[in-house]
């Protein structure tokens, strides 16, 4: 959240100065591209097609979609060893995405 919120800042700073970023496409992308960051290369766990690492259809539910899947279902199955490994892929891939939001608020703030 204080990734989201030190962007909103930036943003309301730039925009009570009346200002456009001055390369605003830079900065698009890079707010764009900052949900690619929940991905993970290597899948989820016996479903590596599925690379978001936050939501995905269920691997017992067929198409009901299920938050942080990889941790979920490892923890609703009691594999408490993939649970452990999966928690640290989906921190890997936040902590990801927060630079890269932070990347953004410094964009903005820059100008």
């Amino acid at each position: 959240m204080a990734m989201s919120n030190e962007y909103g800042r930036a943003l309301r700073s730039v925009a009570n100065t009346g200002g456009i970023p001055a390369d605003a496409k830079a900065l698009n992308a890079l707010l764009y591209q900052s949900e690619r960051k929940l991905l993970s290369e290597a899948g989820l766990p016996r479903r590596e097609w599925f690379k978001h690492q936050i939501y995905a259809s269920g691997f017992y539910t067929g198409y009901g979609v299920k938050t942080l899947p990889g941790a979920r279902e490892t923890i609703e199955q009691k594999n408490w060893a993939e649970a452990a490994e999966q928690v640290k892929v989906i921190s890997r891939n936040l902590d990801t995405m927060s630079s890269q939001i932070e990347a953004a608020a410094r964009r903005l703030r820059e100008q």
